[in-house]
């Protein structure tokens, strides 16, 4: 899963002022969980949301999860109540806060220097919480670089389909889906563009939410698209979802298999004792270094989602 080591394969939203999905999310098998204060919660109902998840971050089990809060965006007057109060309620229950609407680095710079200041405040670890970016507009797209570079608690770059839409004058109302007057995706560029920017400064890629959550087979077809891309994982919007992203962003036993075939082979032909060869056959393919680094994404992936192999590597009799 890269430098950062934790799955994202399924991100469940989970809206703040439900007290009864909050307590239903615990035991569902998403890997990342982000307790919504944002879209999900009415501006009348954000005070009381609050106090709503951070009674579940300290009360709730959460084992094996990611355990995440989006907070409003900084340029709202909710955004810093979200950080404090969360924070300074359930700080060590927090591993990442997800700033929507990012548009520039100095979001991201404001919410890194407030974390800063809490966490010494509470005695914290300085940096243990995280942050995911979300990218949902045009201004948030060209500036995804500075993004992505402007703090080292990014640990994520989530696409936000909707407002992103909206920001584009994007003609269709179904989000997630390709457009019927367009031959083509017309999600493909924004979606490279913050895989490109996320895998230069080591972060992981997350694809939005299909909103159709009756439609699992839907849902399935939009996440292997960014999922052939590269991309680590998907919001999930129900619990119907979740078994679809994580098996679509799972790599198959057989290409799991294959990876570690090809790390163990090619560390033994390229050892002494393997002739100190740099490009070998396994097969019918031949193997070299690009070889191995490709090997070690889908292995990283395979393991970070607990996969076991079904195949071993045998060194060829000598001589």
């Amino acid at each position: 899963m890269g430098a950062l080591g934790r799955p994202r394969r399924s991100c469940l939203a989970v809206p703040g002022s439900s007290v009864k999905m909050l307590g239903k999310a615990q035991g569902l098998p998403a890997d990342h969980v982000f307790l919504d204060l944002e879209d999900a919660v009415a501006p009348l109902a954000k005070p009381a949301a609050r106090k709503n998840v951070v009674a579940a971050l300290n009360e709730g089990d959460w084992a094996g999860k990611i355990r995440a809060v989006r907070v409003n965006d900084a340029t709202t007057p909710w955004a810093y109540r979200d950080v404090v109060e969360v924070c300074e309620g359930a700080g060590a229950a927090v591993d990442c806060l997800l700033l929507p609407k990012v548009q520039d680095a100095s979001h991201v710079q404001w919410l890194d220097l407030t974390l800063t200041q809490i966490e010494q405040a509470l005695g914290l670890p300085v940096g243990g919480i995280g942050i995911e970016a979300q990218i949902e507009n045009a201004r948030g797209l060209v500036n995804v670089d500075a993004i992505a570079a402007a703090s080292p608690r990014v640990e994520a770059i989530v696409f936000g389909p909707a407002d992103f839409m909206a920001s584009i004058n994007m003609k269709s109302l179904a989000v997630g889906e390709l457009h019927p007057d367009y031959p083509g995706d017309p999600y493909h560029y924004i979606l490279m563009r913050i895989l490109i920017a996320a895998r230069t400064h080591d972060k992981q890629a997350i694809d939005g939410p299909f909103l159709q959550i009756r439609d699992v087979d839907g849902f399935r077809t939009a996440a292997r698209r960014s999922a052939a891309l590269g991309f680590d994982g998907k919001w999930v919007l129900h619990p119907g979802q979740i078994a679809a992203a994580n098996e679509v962003y799972t790599p198959s036993q057989e290409d799991y298999d294959r990876a570690e075939l090809i790390l163990d082979a090619y560390e033994y032909y390229t050892s002494s004792a393997g002739g100190r060869r740099g490009a070998v056959m396994l097969g019918d393919e031949m193997i070299d270094e690009a070889s191995r680094k490709m090997a070690v994404v889908i292995a990283g992936k395979g393991r970070a989602a607990g996969m076991s192999r079904t195949t071993s590597f045998t060194p060829p009799p000598a001589g």
